[in-house]
């Protein structure tokens, strides 16, 4: 082929690719925004890691192949310092396929966008002489397959909302009219205020401030008994922690319950299909909501719950999940960790972290004593099952989602962890799951209950379970998917 523009292209993209400098550029690209691109970036960093390392560490030096004879080619359509390594199978294009199947899996769109100039970095290790074609098949195949395995251990969510009930009996709230609603001060970006806009978008509502010192429970409770009658509806602005304060008093004054995601990660929000504050605006001035379970805790008195102690059975409530053990500590770091590395990566590592530091917890399951390092109790099932609790497909099913990791067997973190990394967690002796309507726990000695990631209890015995009647929360019903017509996206 005579000399072009287009030879320099492609030793340009060749040499670009080396040590995939060129795509982590363009992850880091992809990462600038939070959303599908950060997480198409992780995802797209994690396959380059296994492709490569498949590609040029096993596969090469066990299947040794000659590189075609890049000195007959002319001189404008080589490469400077070509490799020296077994032809087969090509690295760069692993790498590349890699990068663009997973940016794909995140983000079709971002998909077709690389996609281009993934081509262009395969093809051009062929065009400069360095690769024959079936190298750069075959890279290409393996850099596909391994990503698309990532989804074992990364499954993907392909929407935030969860599957729900709607409902059409609760009041439009025209400009916010007769709801009551506290800002959280302390949740999300300490320079922004979401009240002043909460007042502006809501001015028919009572807008309440909760400063450090302030309890959310307290105020919704004064402020509701204050104006008993008028309030018909309860909101908050908030994290999690916000939001199950808040449900709380929606359960037990029996109104539905308003969410603006005004935290740092707003779980409960986005299961929900919130994501806003003009979606709950939207929602509340059209009167639609979904039916949604409440998890409640029961804290009995004294060490294992002696009824003897006198004292009064206390309830807590959370809307995601409950914990003991060393799981708080788990989801904290993991939440620090995920906005750089991705939910999955971020909770694998935490997971090591927290087992290495963690101390066993004696607890009574059936009538049985076990020891364990942690305890979670999802409200409601979690997907994937067998393997991390990533998400919920359904907030109401009336059901809680069981699972522990167990100490008191030989060598059991390590088990946990290998596990965990060959995507076989649901297999291994040391896990276990079950999906039930009431749990109850004792302790060998009282220890901390965390709900919602935040810890909040200390007792020796704790009675979990779904409440009776679900709390109705504001989202609008075209944002719904009925499982008896239509598909389910999570």
């Amino acid at each position: 082929m005579p000399p072009s523009p287009f030879d320099t292209a492609m030793k340009v993209a060749s040499t670009a690719a080396n040590h995939s400098l060129l795509w982590f550029a363009v992850g880091a690209v992809l990462a600038a925004r939070r959303g599908a691109g950060r997480k198409a970036a992780a995802r797209g960093v994690l396959a380059i890691a296994a492709a490569s390392a498949t590609a040029n560490g096993v596969l090469k030096p066990l299947l040794p192949r000659r590189r075609p004879a890049a000195a007959e080619l002319p001189a404008y359509q080589t490469i400077r310092n070509p490799p020296t390594s077994s032809s087969f199978p090509s690295g760069h294009a692993a790498s590349a396929a890699a990068f663009m199947t997973a940016v794909a899996m995140e983000s079709p769109k971002l998909g077709l966008a690389v996609g281009p100039l993934a081509a262009s970095v395969a093809y051009s290790r062929v065009h400069v002489g360095v690769h024959w074609a079936s190298d750069v098949v075959a890279g290409a195949a393996l850099g596909s397959g391994i990503a698309l395995a990532t989804h074992r251990w990364w499954p993907m969510r392909r929407t935030d909302e969860a599957l729900a009930r709607p409902l059409d009996a609760v009041p439009e709230l025209p400009d916010g009219k007769g709801l009551v609603l506290v800002s959280n001060q302390r949740s999300g970006d300490p320079n922004y205020d979401p009240a002043a806009d909460l007042e502006k978008a809501l001015s028919a509502a009572v807008v309440l401030r909760a400063g450090v010192e302030d309890d959310i429970d307290d105020q919704l409770e004064a402020a509701v008994a204050e104006r008993d009658g008028w309030v018909r509806a309860i909101g908050v602005a908030g994290g999690d922690g916000s939001v199950a304060a808040a449900a709380t008093v929606a359960g037990r004054w029996g109104l539905p319950l308003v969410v603006v995601p005004t935290g740092t990660l707003n779980h409960f929000a986005r299961d929900v299909g919130v994501y806003d504050m003009q979606e709950a605006v939207d929602a509340t001035g059209a009167g639609e909501a979904v039916a949604v379970d409440l998890g409640v805790v029961d804290v009995h008195p004294g060490r294992g719950g002696d009824p003897e102690s006198g004292d009064v059975v206390r309830q807590r409530y959370f809307l995601n999940t409950a914990s003991l053990g060393s799981y708080p500590d788990l989801v904290r770091l993991r939440e620090r960790w995920q906005g750089r590395w991705g939910k999955w990566p971020a909770f694998a590592a935490a997971l090591v972290v927290v087992l290495r530091r963690a101390e066993p917890v004696r607890i009574k399951v059936d009538g049985r004593w076990l020891s364990v390092w942690l305890l979670f109790i999802g409200n409601g099932p979690y997907h994937p099952r067998g393997m991390v609790p990533a998400w919920r497909p359904s907030l109401d099913s009336g059901l809680l989602d069981v699972r522990w990791l167990r100490a008191d067997i030989r060598f059991s973190r390590l088990r946990a962890v290998v596990a965990l990394v060959l995507g076989a967690l649901g297999h291994s002796r040391v896990y276990h799951q079950r999906e039930v309507g009431e749990l109850d726990i004792e302790l060998a000695v009282p220890g901390m209950l965390a709900t919602d990631g935040e810890v909040v209890e200390k007792a020796g015995r704790f009675t979990f379970r779904v409440a009776e009647q679900r709390v109705p929360v504001y989202r609008r019903h075209e944002a719904n998917w009925s499982g008896r017509d239509r598909p389910f996206l999570g």
